[in-house]
């Protein structure tokens, strides 16, 4: 089972230095894998909770390619409609081989309504453009103008059209922080859609909270209470069959970012009690 870590690319203490030190940090702790979020627009529904400066995830991860050698890389999630699907091929492509053919392309529909309106993309159609961003991009890549090695698509989400999306289009199953019981319903969920389907259950590559403390409640997410606990939640879900899991050490306090070594130490101890 690969283990990733989220990166904040984005608040008030990141920067191309600490995005650097990041990177290092990851693949120097043994990680497998670092991914990044995506906005466009940071309009204030966005700034609340992600705000500026927001590094462009393609522009990125090439610049992390460049600093790293072994890590792969990818998108918790690139929001599928904000880009035109060839864009999105060739940017991929393109990113793929420069960096080895280390990359992981994770997409879902967004959220953030006044981003949409900002973009001039009709909020209600964001799950149909989604469908025809992958189908459009897997058939781009079987063009020599774009042909690359294979990319793996992580499909976000846990609604049951993302269910649906991630049984007919996608390679992985990327739900992002869910409760423990909450994984045990939604895997049913995506279970039962494979069998109507008539396909096999893709992947699994949940994204999980990383957050230690001796403190966590009762309804605690995945990836959150002692070391132990995060490791017990690691062990379940390789027993679940998970591919990959994704730790996010970010709370949801911007200020955070101004101290990246608190989310360091806590990858440091997981990945020294998880192997």
């Amino acid at each position: 089972m690969l283990i990733g870590v989220n990166v904040p690319n984005f608040g008030p203490g990141t920067s191309p230095a600490v995005l650097r030190d990041w990177a290092r940090t990851v693949e120097g702790l043994g990680y497998d894998l670092l991914m990044v979020s995506d906005h466009v627009a940071i309009t204030p529904d966005v700034a609340a909770q992600y705000p500026a400066p927001f590094y462009d995830p393609f522009t990125t991860l090439s610049w992390l390619a460049g600093v790293t050698e072994r890590v792969m890389l990818g998108t918790t999630v690139l929001i599928a409609p904000y880009r035109h699907p060839l864009l999105v091929a060739r940017m991929a492509a393109n990113l793929n081989e420069l960096s080895g053919g280390r990359l992981v392309l994770g997409v879902g529909i967004g959220w953030a309504r006044e981003e949409f309106a900002a973009l001039g993309v009709p909020f209600g159609s964001r799950g149909k453009l989604t469908d025809e961003l992958i189908t459009a991009v897997r058939e781009a890549w079987q063009d020599p103008g774009y042909r690359t090695d294979p990319v793996p698509i992580w499909v976000g989400g846990q609604s049951d059209g993302a269910l649906r999306r991630v049984v007919r289009l996608g390679d992985a199953w990327h739900p992002l922080r869910q409760t423990p019981g909450g994984w045990r319903e939604s895997l049913g969920r995506l279970e039962a859609v494979a069998v109507e389907e008539g396909r096999e259950r893709p992947a699994l590559a949940p994204r999980i909270l990383l957050r230690l403390t001796d403190d966590a409640p009762a309804d605690r997410l995945l990836g959150e209470g002692t070391v132990a606990q995060v490791v017990g939640d690691l062990e379940r879900l390789r027993a679940d069959g998970a591919q990959a899991v994704v730790l996010d050490p970010f709370s949801g306090d911007p200020e955070e970012t101004r101290h990246p070594e608190v989310a360091w130490h806590a990858l440091a101890a997981v990945r020294k009690e998880f192997r």
